[in-house]
């Protein structure tokens, strides 16, 4: 990526913020504040705890959209083997572990998980679990580790290297590469010390998650990606 174009970007989004009144991404903010107020594995019903962590007054597209429907696929497994799921989380958030590792490993306890559930719904149109895209794995990742973590989609990524001078543009998904970027890009918007308050006017007390997070970076690059169309 090119410095140069870095931080022309964040100064157009910086006066994006500037000038917009109203938000059109503080939903996500507001599922973040849901999850982590709500998260917790070892509830005695776990169905109605995940439903319940994946939530917000306005949108569902974090979650669900169209044929793209992960949600609804892990509270079938979760009421199927609820033991199961839980030992795939808890290897999920485990820190110690290397990110791609653990998003491999949860994705394969899907892959199994679908494969149990097809055999014990014999004639079941289900085929997809929806999560080896990354995308809902690296939602799980980001609301419960904010500051680590952001939102992923594949398309938005490769146009955001794009638009920034990126050389190498990845053609598959390439989560840990990802990561690594948004960080990256979190350390360049934090040396504007402007940007996180006009972000936190903003938000809500209350409704929306006010704590660090990397979701200002996911809000950067949807705003690149729109701007560029």
């Amino acid at each position: 990526m090119l410095l140069a174009k870095i931080q022309s970007s964040i100064s157009a989004y910086k006066n994006w913020l500037q000038s917009v009144r109203q938000h059109p991404n503080l939903y996500k903010w507001e599922s973040l504040q849901i999850f982590q107020e709500r998260w917790n594995i070892e509830d005695r019903d776990p169905v109605t705890m995940y439903d319940s962590c994946f939530q917000n007054s306005e949108n569902r597209n974090l979650w669900q959209s169209g044929n793209w429907q992960p949600k609804r696929m892990m509270i079938e497994f979760l009421r199927a083997d609820p033991m199961t799921v839980r030992l795939m989380f808890e290897d999920l958030y485990n820190e110690s572990k290397t990110a791609e590792g653990r998003c491999g490993r949860f994705i394969f306890g899907c892959d199994e998980l679908l494969r149990d559930f097809k055999r014990a719904h014999v004639g079941t149109v289900e085929n997809n679990h929806y999560h080896d895209d990354f995308k809902m794995i690296a939602l799980y990742l980001a609301f419960r580790y904010p500051e680590n973590y952001a939102p992923y989609d594949f398309p938005t990524f490769q146009k955001t290297l794009e638009i920034l001078g990126a050389r190498d543009i990845p053609q598959q998904n390439d989560i840990e590469r990802f990561f690594k970027v948004t960080r990256t890009l979190k350390t360049f918007i934090d040396k504007d010390p402007e940007i996180e308050p006009l972000l936190q006017n903003k938000l809500t007390p209350h409704k929306h998650y006010r704590g660090k997070t990397l979701l200002l970076v996911d809000d950067f690059c949807t705003f690149l990606t729109a701007e560029a169309q």
